[in-house]
């Protein structure tokens, strides 16, 4: 299983979500199975890396980045969900890549816990403001040191952070919250920390998002959740912005299609091949060589 890259296209997927859904809340696991025919599959994959890699062998994509955080309240995962997530992608770390969380405002220790994360193999840290009802600049304008401590560390250790930007549908999630213009503070307090907006703040905050992008070297997007026939609309000057771009697709949230369907949108956008292969994977073997 430890082989090389052995999917016939060098497509990165930087944000699905292969996570522990026995840990969800009722409320949510029915969101997740309403109008989802394919349910129980997506329930083998999440015990078997191989039957997930045998999915994404089949919709071409070599690498997934599968993205895990706490969120008790809203979601129901507790830190068990980075566990799960470190766990199942040392199965195969060629090809998936490992995201998990802290809590700012549940953590007890969030130095000891970051570090405890990042040595079992998580290799990007998952911050959900709507899911976790905190602020971006709550560590500069509420004291809340955690946070600091999330950011510094992954700093110091040379670990993304991946924010959540935009809406959430979930019940009881807090979508102001997911106004982005908070990386502003961050980008410039924390200035070698590379930061992903997850979604590119749709689909109200997509100017910020570009904004955000122009103004600062490291930090990018991800185009998931977006349907590829919107995509345009969201991010006109998608073409300028490839080098900045990485493809996502949320799946299998809620309303995402199979994976296949997604990247059949994507490739009737008109895109130069250069900023395609930016976009599809060029950029993540940048942040995850």
């Amino acid at each position: 299983m430890a082989e090389e890259l052995s999917a016939p296209a060098d497509i990165t997927d930087i944000h699905i979500h292969i996570q522990p859904w026995d840990q969800l809340l009722p409320a949510v696991q029915e969101r997740m199975r309403r109008g989802r025919p394919e349910y129980e599959r997506i329930l083998k994959m999440i015990g078997d890396p191989v039957a997930f890699i045998d999915y994404l062998d089949a919709a071409g994509v070599a690498r997934a980045a599968l993205i895990n955080y706490p969120s008790p309240d809203i979601m129901g995962f507790d830190d068990g969900a980075t566990e799960f997530c470190a766990r199942y992608c040392a199965a195969m770390p060629n090809r998936l890549i490992a995201f998990g969380g802290v809590h700012p405002r549940l953590t007890k220790n969030a130095e000891a816990d970051m570090n405890r994360f990042l040595d079992m193999g998580i290799r990007g840290i998952k911050l959900h403001p709507p899911h976790q009802a905190f602020e971006l600049t709550d560590y500069r304008e509420k004291g809340l040191k955690p946070l600091e401590t999330i950011f510094r560390i992954a700093q110091e250790r040379k670990v993304p952070v991946m924010i959540h930007t935009g809406t959430s549908i979930f019940p009881g999630a807090r979508s102001r919250l997911g106004d982005p213009m908070g990386v502003d503070d961050v980008a410039i307090d924390f200035p070698e920390l590379q930061i992903i907006l997850a979604h590119g703040g749709r689909p109200l905050w997509c100017e910020t998002a570009v904004f955000l992008l122009r103004r600062f070297p490291n930090v990018h997007m991800d185009i998931s959740g977006i349907p590829p026939r919107r995509l345009l609309h969201y991010f006109p000057r998608l073409e300028e912005l490839a080098d900045k771009v990485l493809y996502g697709s949320d799946w299998p949230a809620p309303g995402v299609p199979p994976l296949i369907e997604i990247l059949d949108g994507l490739d009737a956008i008109p895109l130069s091949p250069e900023a395609r292969f930016k976009i599809m994977g060029g950029n993540a073997r940048k942040i995850f060589p």
